[in-house]
């Protein structure tokens, strides 16, 4: 797991300090600085994780791989794709109502 820290962001609650402190540092005015390249040991993962949840102004973000969506397959020919939309002639279908 890695992390990264958006300073322009933090507002200096401290939070991510107090659940991890090996992770982030606070300076004089109480604003959070990242320790190290953020990449986080598997055993600190919990904390880092609760420091992240627990950003009020949300500083705090994972980076990781991005996992793709799965394939989307061809429509068939004979499928109309508007067959599916919801329209006012079966919103009682859909559950909604204007």
């Amino acid at each position: 797991m890695r992390i990264r820290l958006d300073r322009t962001v933090c507002d200096g609650f401290g939070i991510c300090a107090k659940y991890a402190p090996g992770y982030f540092s606070l300076d004089d005015w109480g604003y959070a600085s990242l320790i190290g390249d953020g990449t986080v040991a598997e055993s600190d993962r919990d904390a880092v994780m609760r420091a992240l949840m627990d950003c009020p102004v949300h500083a705090i973000a994972e980076i990781g791989e991005r996992i793709s969506a799965a394939p989307q397959l061809p429509l068939a020919d004979a499928e109309d794709p508007a067959e599916g939309l919801k329209t006012q002639e079966n919103e009682a279908e859909w559950g909604f109502t204007r």
